[in-house]
């Protein structure tokens, strides 16, 4: 490995004198260890691991961090974490079915920094009969979790849903726009606020967003029946794909799906899909990858990324892009979410997830911005699983992207420890991607004349909107 990417990764880029907590130690959090340890002036013993498996332990006792097993329920985490957690500590929660809510408030309560890479409910949230399908939602989720910003007041940084997707995207939309802003000759200095940026999206004519990612990485041991296989948590995919398909609704919009359905509450941003994100399919395009059919599984960065490019009028919306993911996962996990489907979405008796036994391959992760004077434009991230295991230990392609932003996230959260409640559009894109750059593979910028009715099959009695090709209606796969 070169010399400058050895500096790079040895650079302490902040000091840390509090303790630090991680709640859930899977392959996320076996992943950041290294990079807060490598990057954040941090002892081990000021470390301690909780989690609801002993799946991590060598890990953990390699690096000297203390680890406890326990499963965090409604009933029991104040008692566990409140004596492990008080001002100037850091609470980092990379758990799945722990109510992100629940630790923000016990976090800002006792003084400490926060950051999780999703909003969680507590188990059965997502599927709980007695909520309606718009209250069991990550539109719901992130309007209970927004609840607890106090404008105008100090409280502790809680920087929410800052991995890959969420987080690392909203900072490739604002570099993105800016590209694009300087390949088409605008005269335009980097925006200071979050109306100058929807000024600039609107004024370039971004109509689409979507978070479009493909994963080819492969292994030699194929799917099994009755397996599900991924290449990060099974239980977080498996959840999100169960979940209403949801995306940012744009004002340029003419057809509303007729399974469609807006929400009675929040900021009214985003509809949802009477049909779960794992049998949704979309068109999209990236540049190794050219089109393809990703899923529109439910993300939050859906919601916020529209909500934070909204401009109203006092009376509605002016202006708003559609945002929403577009994702193709392993081909394993195609197959694993096929045969998930077909058993009414019970999930199968084995898991797998792929780490070491991968062969080959990259995540491709990145911001499709369509719509303005240069068509599609995508930017983002091409990283190889061969570049992954040269950077960082106990990391794959794809949780290598979200454990650089969980440790930029960090940094940036030590840093402005008084900024309260706080999502990944409104931090410092540029402060962000000089951390979590290095562990990113090839950043790339690429133009496309692609659009939806590309080369689109007359076979089929298909409705179009040919007088728009940014329409959702073009988009979705029926």
């Amino acid at each position: 490995m070169a010399l400058g990417m050895e500096t790079k990764k040895a650079m302490k880029h902040v000091s840390f004198p509090g303790r630090l907590v991680m709640v859930g130690f899977g392959s996320i959090g076996q992943g950041s260890l290294p990079l807060i340890l490598r990057h954040i002036d941090i002892k081990p013993e000021q470390i301690v691991v909780i989690t609801a498996a002993e799946a991590g332990r060598a890990v953990a006792e390699r690096y000297g961090v203390r680890f406890i097993v326990e499963q965090l329920t409604r009933e029991n985490y104040q008692a566990v974490l409140k004596p492990l957690l008080g001002r100037g500590d850091f609470l980092l929660n990379l758990s799945v079915d722990v109510s992100s809510v629940a630790l923000i408030a016990l976090a800002q309560a006792q003084g400490a920094l926060y950051l999780d890479t999703c909003i969680e409910p507590w188990p059965g949230g997502y599927t709980d009969p007695s909520l309606t399908p718009s209250e069991r939602s990550n539109y719901a989720l992130r309007e209970s979790a927004l609840a607890l910003k106090r404008p105008g007041e100090r409280q502790p940084t809680a920087v929410i849903t800052h991995g890959a997707n969420p987080g690392l995207v909203s900072h490739f939309v604002k570099e993105a726009l800016l590209n694009i802003a300087r390949d088409t000759g605008s005269d335009v200095s980097k925006p200071q606020s979050r109306a100058e940026w929807a000024a600039l999206a609107r004024a370039l004519g971004v109509k689409v967003i979507h978070i479009a990612e493909r994963d080819t990485q492969v292994a030699p041991v194929a799917k099994r029946p009755g397996e599900f296989v991924n290449t990060w948590s099974i239980e977080g995919f498996v959840s999100e794909g169960s979940q209403p398909a949801e995306l940012g609704w744009g004002t340029h919009e003419k057809h509303l799906p007729a399974d469609a359905a807006r929400h009675d509450f929040g900021c009214d941003a985003a509809i949802y899909l009477q049909r779960p994100g794992a049998a949704t399919r979309v068109r999209t395009w990236t540049p190794l990858e050219g089109p393809f059919h990703g899923f529109l599984i439910t993300h939050n960065e859906a919601i916020s990324i529209a909500d934070y490019y909204t401009i109203r009028n006092g009376v509605g919306a002016l202006y708003r892009p559609t945002v929403h993911y577009a994702y193709h996962p392993c081909d394993d996990a195609v197959l694993s979410l096929h045969e998930f489907a077909g058993k009414n979405y019970a999930l199968q008796s084995g898991v797998r997830l792929m780490m070491d036994e991968i062969t080959t391959g990259i995540d491709e992760l990145g911001v499709l911005l369509m719509g303005h004077s240069r068509g599609a434009y995508w930017y983002g991230s091409q990283l190889s699983i061969e570049q992954a295991r040269a950077l960082v230990p106990y990391n794959n392609a794809t949780s290598l992207q979200v454990t650089a932003a969980v440790l930029a996230g960090m940094v940036w959260a030590i840093e402005n420890p008084d900024a309260g409640v706080v999502e990944p559009d409104e931090l410092d894109h540029e402060r962000i991607l000089a951390i979590a750059g290095p562990y990113l593979g090839d950043m790339v910028g690429a133009y496309s004349d692609w659009t939806p009715l590309a080369e689109r099959e007359t076979l089929f009695a298909e409705t179009l909107d040919r007088d728009c090709p940014w329409q959702f209606l073009n988009f979705r796969v029926v």
